[in-house]
């Protein structure tokens, strides 16, 4: 007999079926008779009820069964006379697969993530996590969905790279030169022997290789693992995180602050309408207000608000900011986080930000002062999004390169797209764990990846 997922058995419409389903026990309860097993199989948050008769063979190794055991059952569908479920199963053979021992750390209570952060192989099997990470599997689907629906095409940008697209030097090296070998007079090591013959980084960004391919294919994305060295303990930031990165051709600023908005709308939408039993989960126990904003993420008209215009808002709130807020300097959580949840108390799209606190590769506008730069803010999160029109200017690409003091020979195949058929283009970034946690109403970066890398932390 084929085995059924328990999403499945519970969309039943009428009693009599049977089934052969397998999983693990969350409860069992004995009476004088039978026993009734909680067993849940990770395809959903609801678990099925097994009614097991002391007339089934080893019905006294049944009643041995601890929390975290796992059993295959065979057994027909039947109304249950217990509140809050459908459906239960009578139970006809059930074959004990494992008996988990005493000291399984997942028991009947509550724990604390701090706790769960420390056993995470483990937690994907409680109810917030098991639903936490089918949310982040149905939002993958729905990145995917998003970009194809609209003609885009998929890059696989490369992990390995040479080059650091926000050149802030904060990367990861990658080198095959032992601790000990020879290095230059200088101290440092000779790079010349290693693998790739030069320094070698994990990628900050598949923008730089998405672009190439945008400036040939039209509109392409990349969705994949990225990487930065800070040694930052914050609950935003992790070593490791995944990025989707749309790059378009012959798109201006404008047209890339309407597609941030309709893909982060569509991603609002999906989620309530994919996800709903799991989203309750959120709603109900992590924060109160989810529901209503992703509703107000969803249908809201995005404000569009110049960076200047920010500032002055800020100012004029009369709101004492933990960072000062003046032009010129980037904006922090709070000050996204009033502008969103405050003051327009929907979505905002800050753009054309100073030019100095910004990469090298964003359009310098005429002004001379700012960059055609936007950031998507939303409440709850603050930045989720944030992009630009790209430079495609030769003359001055190179000349912001030279502010920047990065060597245009390590870009030279960068540089030649401004050469060779140069347009308008432009993209944006989004912090795929920041979704996570915009649609969970989790606050901690750590607790929407599965196994998240922070400084001092690669256990698993």
């Amino acid at each position: 007999m084929k085995r059924t997922k328990i999403i499945e058995i519970l969309k039943s419409d009428v009693p009599g079926d049977k089934f052969f389903f397998k999983g693990w026990v969350r409860t069992r309860r004995d009476s004088k008779t039978f026993s009734f097993i909680e067993i849940n199989d990770g395809s959903c948050l609801k678990n099925i009820q097994v009614v097991a008769d002391d007339t089934l063979e080893h019905y006294e190794d049944i009643k041995k069964l601890t929390t975290g055991s796992a059993i295959a059952v065979t057994g027909t569908l039947i109304e249950s006379r217990g509140k809050g479920q459908k459906w239960e199963i009578q139970a006809e053979k059930a074959e004990i697969i494992s008996i988990a021992p005493d000291t399984y750390p997942l028991q009947k209570k509550r724990h604390t993530d701090e706790f769960l952060r420390t056993i995470a192989h483990l937690r994907p099997r409680t109810n917030k996590y098991g639903a936490a990470f089918r949310i982040r599997s149905e939002l993958s689907y729905a990145v995917h969905k998003f970009f194809r629906d609209r003609g885009f095409r998929y890059l696989h940008s490369p992990i390995i790279t040479g080059s650091d697209c926000e050149g802030a030097g904060e990367m990861f090296r990658v080198t095959t030169l032992a601790p000990d070998s020879p290095s230059k007079k200088d101290g440092k090591p000779d790079y010349a022997q290693d693998f790739f013959g030069k320094e070698t980084n994990l990628t900050v960004s598949g923008q730089l290789s998405a672009e190439m391919f945008a400036l040939s294919l039209g509109d392409v994305y990349t969705f994949g693992p990225t990487f930065r060295a800070e040694n930052s303990n914050t609950r935003r930031h992790a070593a490791e995180f995944w990025m989707v990165e749309p790059e378009m051709a012959f798109c201006d600023l404008t047209e890339n602050m309407e597609i941030a908005e309709a893909f982060i709308k569509y991603l609002s939408s999906y989620v309530m309408e994919e996800c709903p039993e799991d989203l309750e989960l959120f709603a109900k126990f992590v924060d109160k207000t989810l529901m209503r904003t992703l509703e107000n993420i969803a249908s809201s008209e995005y404000v569009r608000l110049p960076y200047k215009a920010a500032v002055k808002i800020l100012n004029r709130s009369g709101k004492k900011f933990d960072y000062p807020v003046d032009f010129g300097k980037d904006l922090q959580s709070e000050h996204e986080r009033h502008l969103t949840e405050k003051h327009f108390k929907k979505p905002v799209i800050v753009y054309d930000y100073p030019k100095d606190i910004k990469p090298f590769y964003m359009r310098v506008n005429d002004d001379g002062e700012t960059v055609a730069a936007m950031d998507v803010l939303v409440p709850g999160v603050g930045e989720i999004i944030g992009g630009s029109q790209r430079e495609e200017r030769l003359d001055v690409l190179k000349s912001r390169m030279n502010e920047m003091g990065l060597s245009q020979e390590n870009y030279w195949w960068y540089l030649d797209t401004r050469k060779f058929g140069t347009v308008p283009h432009s993209g944006f970034g989004l912090g795929f764990e920041r979704l996570i946690m915009l649609v969970t109403g989790i606050r901690n970066i750590r607790d929407v990846i599965p196994f998240p890398r922070t400084p001092n932390s690669i256990e698993f």
